[in-house]
């Protein structure tokens, strides 16, 4: 099988159902977002200071695949794989076992402290941008609610994970501490 098949030289791509939408689609921005948000979640899947996280990072990208295949898609299908509330239950889970180990947040937090942990900042902050094309894609072609809570919920995640990252460090998380003029 070719890795390249020439139908998308110009500018279109084909969806689940076989139909053509320009690259630029909404759909197809808010896939690609989903697609870059996983790639730098694999990239986290590797660091060692996180091991005890591996499983769930791979379940996130497992998710996200899955919710990639909904956004491809014209319309919402059971047969493909769902996000289900357990899903997003069990992120909430993991945010409050990482939670009960941190400091209480005293103030804003500003990305970086340490280049792992402001890699995963970048994570989330695309995890934002695609909840925001994802939530733009609903609102003309309704998804699944479940996908809307997951993105939101996993964005809470990666922030939770900069935070519990700092910890296992050993660094000081960056306080933003507004200068008064």
């Amino acid at each position: 099988m070719k890795i390249y098949t020439k139908s998308g030289d110009q500018g279109t791509t084909s969806l689940v159902n076989g139909s053509r939408v320009s690259k630029n689609h909404i759909r197809i921005e808010a896939t690609g977002a989903v697609d870059e948000l996983n790639s730098w979640i694999g990239l986290l899947a590797e660091y060692t200071i996180i091991s005890d996280k591996k499983d769930i990072l791979r379940s996130i990208q497992n998710r996200l695949f899955e919710i990639g295949s909904h956004l491809a898609s014209e319309k919402i299908l059971d047969k493909l794989p769902q996000i289900k509330l357990l899903h997003i239950t069990h992120l909430e889970q993991e945010i409050d076992n990482m939670t009960s180990s941190l400091a209480p947040m005293k103030y804003f937090i500003l990305p970086g402290g340490h280049k792992e942990v402001a890699f995963c900042h970048v994570a989330r902050t695309v995890c934002r941008r695609a909840e925001r094309n994802i939530t733009t894609l609903h609102a003309s072609h309704p998804l699944n609610e479940n996908i809307l809570a997951y993105i939101n919920r996993l964005s809470d995640f990666l922030f939770t994970l900069c935070r519990y990252m700092c910890v296992k460090l050993e660094v000081d998380e960056i306080s933003w501490i507004p200068e008064n003029n």
